[in-house]
């Protein structure tokens, strides 16, 4: 079976009703606000890099993904489907039933040291978020950096969470003996759309502060701009206060993605997009019949439109007021300050 090597033993004993990767492993609830409803599997996995099919076309080769499934609850995420590896649906178990891999920042350290580790660049948070709700409970982030600075190998760091900002001196160590490259996802900056398709992760505004505050304490830190929502996010208004704001952030670099529908997510998301915006539905599969992506010409008329408006507003070419105020503060925020919501 697949997920074999994530069980914590070989007995195969545990909860009957428990999915069948778990059976073994330690299953666990918190009842406090922030978790509640959430089922946590404590696993063991035999890996944690993990190489990137050439088919993918992404520019990194290897990740670390210490969860599986993912409570930012976005409609859209498409890593739903792989939940349907472990036997748990791409809806509301992928939204509620995480996967932990609490040994990750042994195996990080093992691998690394391993001969035939060569060093290459390591992305994280690019399938689910790394710094999501059950980062604050589970710290596994420090002792992956920790690992990654100790063998000064290179990495990057996607994320929607403002909990990164807890490991700041930490990216600031290994930033001086690798490169060490985040960004934060935003693509839009309505707050009704937000908290309709996203209401697990901090607010836009929120993220856009931690881009600021990375690039604050020389952590460079662009905005991958994604998704833009067709007929939701990407009116010229829309797109012009979103790339406004992510400019005044500091944002080293912007990179606009339109909504892509695999399999798993495109479900979710037009079950959602029919009891909140029916009359949409017809212009989605205008957009959508053919396959998972807008077409073509659609996304190159957003992508010039945010290049132009990226030109305007200067996004990489000078130090906004944010990232100057960031930097000019005599001492970062405290953990204990930093809000997931």
């Amino acid at each position: 079976m697949r997920w074999d090597n994530l069980r914590l033993d070989d007995s195969g004993q545990g909860d009957p009703a428990a999915p069948l990767f778990a059976r073994g492993a330690v299953t666990r609830t918190f009842d406090t606000p922030e978790f509640r409803g959430i089922t946590f599997y404590e696993v063991h996995a035999r890996s944690i890099t993990n190489r990137v099919p050439g088919a993918s076309h992404v520019p990194f080769e290897w990740t670390i993904n210490p969860y599986r499934g993912c409570s930012h609850a976005c409609v859209y995420c498409f890593a739903r489907r792989t939940h349907e590896y472990l036997d748990l649906d791409s809806g509301r178990d992928f939204d509620s039933k995480i996967v932990v891999k609490v040994n990750a920042p042994d195996l990080v350290r093992k691998e690394l040291a391993a001969p035939r580790w060569r060093g290459a660049h390591i992305a994280m948070g690019t399938n689910v978020d790394c710094y999501q709700r059950a980062e604050g409970r589970y710290a596994l982030m420090p002792g992956i950096i920790s690992a990654l600075r100790d063998a000064a190998n290179p990495f990057s760091i996607l994320t929607k969470g403002s909990l990164i900002l807890r490991d700041l001196d930490l990216l600031a160590e290994a930033a001086e003996v690798t490169d060490v490259s985040t960004a934060v996802s935003v693509g839009f900056v309505d707050k009704e759309v937000w908290r309709s398709v996203e209401p697990g992760t901090p607010a836009p505004r929120k993220r856009l502060e931690v881009c600021a505050t990375l690039n604050g304490h020389g952590i460079p830190c662009g905005v991958l701009m994604a998704p833009i929502l067709p007929y939701l996010t990407d009116s010229r208004q829309a797109l012009d206060a979103a790339v406004r704001e992510i400019a005044e952030a500091g944002a080293t670099h912007i990179a606009p993605i339109v909504l892509h529908l695999r399999p798993g997510a495109r479900e979710w998301f037009l079950a959602w997009l029919s009891r909140e915006h029916p009359h949409l539905i017809p212009r989605y599969q205008e957009l959508y019949g053919r396959g998972a992506y807008a077409p073509k010409a659609y996304q190159d008329r957003i992508g010039r439109d945010v290049g132009e408006l990226a030109r305007r507003y200067g996004i990489g070419r000078s130090t906004s007021r944010a990232v100057r105020a960031v930097r000019d503060r005599p001492q970062p925020a405290a953990p204990e300050q930093l809000s997931l919501l």
